[in-house]
Order: structure tokens, then sequence, then C-alpha cells
């Protein structure tokens, strides 16, 4: 299988350098760990420009995209992806 992950508004923020969970422990490690297992991180740069966060603060992982929600129709409609939320 293929995963992509696209991420807009508020669901950017574990991509962010620095982010933790709850428990106050880092996202970058396992971001790390699913990228290097093939899962692609995608992130909404709308979002970043109404939000003002300037790019380089993505993981570098992450991949910036003109549109997050653009991004999910184009997956479902050109790659035969399917739409899954949590």
């Amino acid at each position: 299988a293929r995963i992509v992950v696209v991420t807009h508004g508020l669901g950017i923020d574990f991509l962010l350098q620095g982010a933790t969970n709850q428990m106050d422990q880092p996202f970058a490690g396992s971001i790390a760990d699913l990228a290097n297992k093939g899962v692609e991180f995608r992130v909404c740069n709308n979002t970043l420009v109404s939000r003002k966060i300037d790019a380089s603060k993505l993981a570098m992982e992450a991949t910036v995209v003109p549109s997050g929600v653009a991004e999910v129709a184009r997956l479902q409609a050109r790659e035969g992806f399917v739409y899954l939320r949590p």
C-alpha cells in the first residue's frame, strides 16, 4: 500500500520542527521512521500562508502542496487513492 498523509489547518502542527505530543515526546522520530517506510507527508501551502508559517519550519520529510483539499481530491480522482480521516 502507498500512504500519503495530507495535512491542512491545525493538522499540520505535528509536522512543525520541534512539535511534541501530549506527553512532550517529539514527533520527529516517528515521522522519520514512517518516511523511511515510504509514507509521504504533504502540507497545505494555503494553511502556511494563512497562519504565517514559513515552510522552513516544517520537518524535512514534509512536502508543500498548493492546497491540501485539492491534493486529496487529485489523489482520489487521478491516482485511485481512498480518503481516510481519523
